[in-house]
Formats: C-alpha cells, structure tokens, sequence
C-alpha cells in the first residue's frame, strides 16, 4: 500500500463520503488512489468553488466537508474558500499537493508555501513528511476541524509522501486522537450559570441574540424553549437565521447593520441582553459606545477569546451553547417551578407589549407591481411558492454577497437551522453558486436554490459546467440590476452619487449561458410572471436559472457604519447611473489627443502602449 492509499483509507475512516476537488501534477498518486476508492469526487471547475461547495456541504449536513487542490496555484486558488470557512467558524478540511520532499525550497516548479499561506486562516496546518504519519495527522485533523469552535484545517501532501511505501499493520489508524493542549470548555461554569438564572428572572427588559454558534451547536430547541419558557424576544444575527423559527410570536428578526427596527430597538432598549454564539462583529453593534446601553450583558460562546473581546460582559459563560441553554432551563425550573415567576413579571409584559407594537408597525410593504420587478415581490413570490408546494422542511437557501443577500436576510423568513447559507464574516462575493452545489450534495432531497446578483454570479459562473455535468437540480435566482448594488448604494448615500466602477453593461446574457451549458432558463421581466416561473423551476428535477431583471435604483434601509443601531435611514433616490467609457475613449486617455502629438509616420498607428511606441 503506497502513503496515497493509506490517505483516502483515513477518509473513509471519518465518514467521508464525498470530496470537491480539482487534480494536478503533485496530486496524482492521490486521485490514482481515488480511483479504487468508493468516495465520491465532485470536479469543480475552479478550486475555490471546490472550497466554496465543500463549505456549504459542511453547513448543511453539520459534517467536516473535504476540499483539493494541488500544489502551487491550486493550493492559492483555495484560499479564498478556506478563508470563508474560517471567517463563519465552518468545519472544513483542506488538502493541498506539495512538491516532493526533497524539492521544497528549491522553488521547483509550482512549488509554494502552502503552510504559510494557510496560516492565518485556518484553525491548524499540517505538512506530512512521512506516510507512516498520515492516518495519525488525518485523524487529527478532522478532530480539530469539528470540536470546540468549529473551522478548517489544512493538510499539506508532498507528492513523495503519496508514493511512499506504508504498512497498515504497523501503522493503523488510531481509534481515538490525544491532542494536547486542545481540550475546549463545553460545559458552563456553574457558578456562571446561577447568575446567568439570577438575572434572567430579575429582568424587565431582556432579548436574546442568536449568532451562528446556537446552529452550529444544534441548539434550536434549547432556544426555543429558553425563549417561551421565560418569554423573552429573540433576534439573530446573519448566521444566526434558522436558530429561531421567524415566526415565532417572540421572533424580532435579524438585528445590525441591515437588522429589522424591531431588533435593532429591542438590543438598544433591553436591560438584558443574553448573546449565545455570536462574536458582536462591527455589523451587529454598530457604535459600539452606544450598543445596548441600559443592558447587563451575558455571552455564551464556545470560544472564550471572543467574550470581551468587542462587548464588554458583566456575565461570561464559556461553553457548548445547546449545553449552557440545557442547565439555564434546568436551574430556571427549579428556581422557578413551572417559570411562573418569569411569566408573572409585569416589566417583562409591557416589554413584549411594546414590541410587539414596533413589529405591527414595521411590516414591509412587498407586493410591488412596478417594472423593473422590485427584489421585496421576489421574496414574497418565493416565500409563498414555499408555501403552496408544502416545500417548508426541506427547503435550503444559499446567497451570495451584497444586496441580494441582505434582501433575503432582511425579508425571507427561516424556519430550520442548517437551510439559510451565506458568507456573513467574510463577506465573500461567488460563495452561493457553488456553496448551492455542496448544499444539494448534502441533502439531496431538499430544494437547493442559490440566489445571488449579478456581480456575485459571475465571480464563478464557470460552476454553472459542474452543475451540468452532474445534473444537480439547484435553482438559481440572479437578481439582475447590472450594478454592484450595495456598493451602489454606499456611493449613493455616503459619496454624493459620485459612481465609479459598480457598473456593468449588458453583456453576458445570462440565459444564453446556462442553456450554453445544457441548462433550463428563462428572463423574467414581469412580476406578474414571479410566481409561475419559480413554481416551474421549483418542481423541476433539473437546474434551472432565471434572471430576474430587477430595480437597479432599490436599496435597504440600513444603518450607517458607526451610527447607533436606531439610526435607521432609508435609501436615498439614486443617481443617474455611471456611464460605462469605450476601450476607444480608454485608448484616448491613456495616448492623449493624436492631434497634440507628433508621432512618426513610420510608426504602426495601431500601437496601444506609450511603452511600445518608445520601442518601436
């Protein structure tokens, strides 16, 4: 058995059942031992929508998703995805082709410094210099990518190493790993928890905020049941949606930067305010001198590098979110019996009361009739569509990055943890195309629909090949403005319309493209169409694309960066768009006015470049 072998067969020991990758030169004993293996190999057709597919794999089903590239660019074409997952504490394992041992620093050809790249975005490196060492490293690596605050660990594969001779009876893959110096907290200090108790029954006014750790620990029904039994509001951060169904009577929606005005004033009016897995990035506290300024504050996070960290705490609980909510219910029931005496607080009715009055009067309008078709009647048409088609259990969301994305958080309501997918830390514009794809992997049952914009779409349109290629019925839903919107917007807002470079022309026509690689299409340009066409592609077993021609002069309501979370401001009437110059007008300014300038005879008047003409 060479050392490649013995790689794939530590996969198979962790349960993979499926890896998206992109072969090279230094990866080939490693895909020659792929070929014997059962596993299944998803080929991308670029390495980061390999990382990107891998990433939404790992959200969905809550397994370590397993991503390849070789060496040199294939290993920098990953990075960009790894660092998504890194960012959104996702559990991903990253293998990289090396050059042999014996050529590493010797610049061989695509030869790179893998280790030193990954560093900063990865929870550990590996580098494997000897075969005997790999079912102990793979081991380890799966352990630390899952346990604790979960992210990606990255394994560097010299290509001598996958030749190497290995011996599995002297080399068996260890039942269970010892890393010392890794052991996270996943239970709450008690002495924590009785305070956390205390004060949640002493509380008039208090909110939940649910980050991405309450779904990464699996903890919906925990929350739920903290929430109804001490009836206390929730609201949630992006990669917090799905932790809290958002119907729930109690359910404020998404609080921040782009955060509905229920939560926004709930978190700046509390005097409680208990945050489970979220790290209160600038997005959500928006002035952070002026965030929950009346609160006590409780933070429960696996990590405990992050409680403190931007958000002073009164009370730190570090730990397991589903195991901390589990002993605050079980010690609120005994201290409380049946929680009467939080039920029976009358602070805490008038609370709810008030909120509740905030919520009736900040319902969206969203059943817009204009041309061009407004993003909020999408939103709807595909909530009801959901709806009719009874698809609410086993639906997934993934988007892409900017306005269609906060469009979707703002206005599409989430029941199911696990089913809203996006790159919030990062904030990666091309993950939803191919995080769809991994997310339709995971589950194939469910209804797997991507929607994204424009600029994001194109970021890794050549994915649209590997949806073809495997025939994998995502839907994909591109809000078409030809415009970067949000970064539109901004201008707009905070640069007096100065716009400059966030205009697209008209070209590629996207419908052409898909059904260029063998997919279903179709433009849609009436919202009296919506319904319909979504209802087609819905029940559809094959991809399908449609490219909704959208408002290109609709923004969000948002806060300013800096500014109190109350300060919510609508977007501005939006300027003239930037007009897009010709390569002619370019050519102009770059050579100047040939008439101001005396140029030989001699020289070809097709030269370009000053540099040429200085050649020539």
């Amino acid at each position: 058995m060479r050392g490649a072998e013995a790689f794939i067969k530590a996969l198979e020991y962790e349960g993979v059942k499926v890896i998206f990758g992109y072969p090279g030169g230094a990866l080939l004993p490693f895909y020659d031992a792929l070929y014997d293996s059962d596993l299944i190999h998803i080929l991308t057709r670029h390495e980061q929508g390999a990382a990107h597919a891998a990433d939404g794999y790992a959200r969905v089903s809550g397994k370590v998703g397993v991503c390849v590239g070789t060496s040199g660019p294939g290993a920098t074409n990953l990075v960009t995805g790894v660092a998504t997952a890194y960012a959104d504490s996702s559990p991903l394992v990253a293998i990289t082709g090396q050059v042999p041992t014996r050529l590493i620093g010797n610049d061989a050809f695509q030869e790179i410094d893998a280790l030193g790249i990954f560093m900063p975005i990865v929870k550990h490196n590996f580098q494997i210099r000897r075969s005997k060492d790999i079912p102990g490293t793979v081991r380890a690596a799966f352990e630390i990518a899952k346990t604790g605050r979960p992210g990606p660990v990255h394994i560097d594969l010299p290509k001598d190493v996958q030749e190497e001779e290995f011996n599995i009876e002297s080399n068996p893959i260890p039942a269970k790993i010892d890393l010392p110096g890794y052991k996270p907290t996943v239970k709450g200090h008690p002495k924590q928890i009785k305070m956390a108790v205390n004060a949640i029954i002493a509380a008039e006014r208090p909110v939940i905020i649910a980050g991405g750790g309450v779904n990464i620990a699996n903890a919906t029904e925990e929350l739920v049941k903290l929430a109804e039994l001490c009836a206390i509001p929730v609201c949630t951060t992006l990669m917090g949606k799905g932790s809290f169904p958002e119907e729930h009577p109690l359910a404020l929606g998404m609080v921040g930067m782009h955060g509905t005005k229920p939560a926004n004033y709930a978190v700046s009016e509390c005097d409680l305010l208990i945050a489970i897995g979220c790290r209160f990035s600038d997005r959500i506290t928006g002035d952070i001198r002026s965030f929950a300024p009346y609160a006590k504050v409780i933070h429960i996070d696996i990590d405990p590098a992050e409680i403190g960290k931007n958000v002073d705490v009164d009370i730190p609980i570090v730990g397991d979110a589903k195991l901390v909510m589990r002993d605050i219910i079980s010690s609120l029931l005994k201290s409380c019996r049946t929680g009467e005496k939080v039920l029976n607080n009358q602070g805490r009715e008038e609370w709810l009361k008030y909120l509740e009055s905030l919520k009736r009067s900040s319902i969206p309008k969203m059943d817009y009739d204009h041309t061009p078709i407004k993003p909020q009647r999408i939103v709807k048409e595909l909530m009801d569509v959901i709806q009719e088609l009874k698809l609410k259990d086993k639906f997934i969301i993934t988007t892409d990055v900017g306005q269609n994305q906060m469009w979707m958080a703002h206005y599409f309501k989430v029941h199911l943890p696990r089913t809203f997918i996006s790159s919030g830390g990062l904030g990666t514009m091309g993950f939803g195309l191919p995080a769809a794809i991994g997310a339709k992997i995971a589950r194939p049952e469910a209804k797997v629909v991507c929607v994204t914009g424009d600029g994001g779409f194109m970021m890794n349109i050549q994915e649209l090949g590997t949806i073809a290629d495997y025939g994998i019925p995502v839907v994909i839903c591109i809000f078409d403005n030809r415009t970067l919107g949000m970064v539109y917007q901004w201008q707009n807002l905070f640069y007096r319309g100065r716009q400059c470079s966030v205009t697209f022309g008209e070209s590629p026509d996207f419908v052409k493209v898909a059904k260029g690689y063998g997919i279903k299409a179709q433009r849609v340009t009436d919202p009296s169409d919506i319904k319909e066409v979504l209802k087609e592609a819905l029940l559809s077993d094959e991809p399908y694309l449609i490219d909704f021609v959208i408002d290109p002069s609709e923004g969000l309501p948002m806060v300013p960066p800096g500014e109190k979370l109350k300060n919510i401001i609508e977007p501005v009437k939006a300027y003239p768009k930037e007009k897009i110059p010709s390569f002619q007008e370019i050519k102009k300014k770059l050579l100047g006015d040939s008439r101001e300038r005396s140029v030989s005879k001699d020289i070809p008047q097709d030269f370009t470049s000053p540099v040429e003409r200085e050649m020539y």
